[in-house]
């Protein structure tokens, strides 16, 4: 270790005056053992930090097979490497320039152990998070509503919430938010969604006792649809039904909901569109309002996101395409997108990948960087910047 007096010597070499420089000098030392494999160090932005010091925790997630994220409580991080040609020391008893007092009357020297070094660090970048497994986990067993008389209900791939933050690369923020988009809700401490005839045999219940009550569809009593479907269903999935598709609100002390129109709609339109390749769109619009409660109205920017129109076709055409159901990666997207259509308006593109926008990212931008565009007809269109296999 230096003297104070080797200190002074190597400032007279260096030609630095005392009075330059902060009385207190640092000598780092190597302690023994010291390994670059002992420590990984990581890079937080203010967020973060204070998220740290709060006391909460970071966590990283992800299975084998996939590239692994940082989740807090309420985003995910991608996790990369960064190299650097510094050498990074890890010097817990080090202190920065702010930390020392200038007002002392003599140069001291204070020596520092080094305990680790690294030559690259974690470097975290804000990332959607990757959601789309959570419904294919939960698909593995849908709950198709209370088992008959004798019948036993199959109890293999149910998850808690401590198993689904396992297995999906969110926080529990985002993961949450993800389950009230999917309709999923808890059954006996498991989370489940719904099987697709399950949920709109619920509907169609809820939607045929506001017809036959002569109800608003913006005030259905909870009370009275329990009273009503109780015979028919459980309590929680009629509940469960109406939080999906409509906003709770309380008036003199009772429960009510109001049905929210676009839901409710496209709802409908999925059982509609569920089993066909492509229905005649006049005739799809006309069942379609048919089956929806009275004063509600169909119409067709309801479905972004969840079917597609095929104006060029005579008759024209609208088929089930769902966001939900394609790629997370965005060159695969983009692909797939372009493997469906060759061509695409900005409006019918848009609401296929919104979705994947980062945080002040826009759609133009995506559509700038994985796109080309032309005019055809007058219309701007955007087409595939490679080829793709039909």
């Amino acid at each position: 270790m230096r003297s104070l007096e080797e200190v002074q010597a190597t400032l007279e070499i260096a030609k630095l005056k005392e009075e330059d420089l902060l009385p207190t000098v640092q000598c780092l030392s190597f302690g023994d053992n010291v390994s670059s494999a002992d420590y990984c160090l990581m890079e937080l932005d203010e967020t973060l930090c204070k998220h740290i010091e709060a006391g909460e925790s970071l966590v990283i997630r992800g299975d084998k097979e996939e590239r692994a994220v940082l989740c807090s409580s309420n985003k995910t991080y991608d996790l990369k490497i960064a190299d650097t040609s510094n050498l990074l020391l890890f010097v817990p008893g080090g202190r920065t320039p702010d930390q020392l007092t200038d007002n002392q009357d003599s140069f001291r020297v204070v020596h520092t152990q080094v305990w680790g070094f690294c030559n690259s660090y974690w470097e975290l970048r804000k990332q959607r998070p990757k959601l789309k497994k959570l419904k294919k986990l939960l698909m593995e067993n849908p709950y198709e509503g209370p088992t008959l008389g004798g019948q036993e209900e199959n109890t293999e791939n149910r998850y808690t919430m401590e198993d689904l933050l396992e297995r999906i690369q969110a926080s529990e923020e985002e993961l949450k938010t993800h389950m009230e988009t999917i309709h999923a809700c808890q059954i006996e401490g498991y989370w489940r969604v719904l099987d697709f005839d399950y949920e709109m045999k619920l509907l169609g219940h809820v939607t045929q006792l506001v017809d036959s009550e002569s109800w608003s569809f913006n005030k259905v009593s909870l009370q009275t649809s329990v009273e009503e479907l109780g015979p028919l269903e459980p309590r929680e999935m009629i509940e469960h039904c109406l939080n999906c598709y409509g906003k709770r609100y309380t008036e003199n002390g009772e429960v009510f909901y109001a049905l929210h129109e676009d839901k409710v709609c496209r709802g409908l339109s999925l059982m509609l569109l569920q089993n066909v390749v492509k229905f005649n769109l006049k005739d799809f619009q006309d069942v379609w309002q048919q089956s929806v409660p009275e004063g509600m109205s169909t119409r067709l920017d309801q479905l972004k996101g969840v079917a597609l129109v095929d104006r060029t076709s005579h008759p024209e055409t609208i088929s089930l395409l769902q966001v939900e159901d394609l790629p997370e990666d965005t060159v695969e997207r983009f692909n797939h997108l372009f493997s469906l259509r060759e061509k695409w308006t900005e409006d019918d593109i848009t609401p296929y990948i919104q979705d994947l926008c980062g945080e002040k990212q826009t759609t133009g931008a995506l559509l700038t960087k994985y796109a080309r565009s032309s005019v055809q007809n007058g219309i701007k269109v955007f087409n595939s910047r490679r080829p793709v296999a039909t």
